[in-house]
């Protein structure tokens, strides 16, 4: 576990923050029908555990998935609860992604923003990062609407 205040703490996502989790990312607007939270969580947790949380106060207020596939390092998931953005809480935990992947000595983050998304795009170049002359291109092996993933 990794205090970073006396009031707050990051650590190891728990089965029993899913509900929390999950209303974290549905208030960040990071839901999207075509992306299933659960088998999310469930293809992350199979992987590894580099899926944070950040606790205030005993609530969960921020999340960062981290992923490195021995090329690049990835961030996805990175929200903060609205009430309790622009207090560094986003910043501690890119703080923390990017020291696990040093750690992995991965040479490169990675990350993707929706273009629309300016909020997001300033926080991360405030961070350093810059905006990559790539285009993103994805194919759907499958429909993730399908009934989660057992657990």
């Amino acid at each position: 576990m990794t205090s970073t205040s006396s009031r707050s703490t990051l650590r190891p996502y728990r089965h029993s923050d899913r509900d929390a989790l999950v209303a974290l990312w549905s208030a960040c607007g990071l839901l999207r029908p075509w992306n299933d939270p659960d088998r999310d969580i469930a293809r992350k947790l199979a992987h590894d555990d580099d899926l944070l949380v950040l606790e205030l106060d005993d609530r969960l207020i921020g999340s960062v998935m981290v992923g490195f596939d021995g090329h690049r390092g990835w961030v996805n998931y990175l929200a903060v609860d609205p009430r309790h953005q622009g207090n560094g809480h986003g910043a501690t935990l890119m703080i923390e992604a990017e020291r696990r992947l040093a750690l992995r000595e991965c040479p490169k983050v990675n990350l993707q923003v929706r273009t629309a998304n300016e909020q997001a795009i300033g926080f991360y170049q405030h961070l350093g990062y810059t905006v990559d002359e790539v285009v993103s291109l994805g194919k759907r092996l499958f429909d993730d609407v399908a009934p989660p993933i057992s657990q």
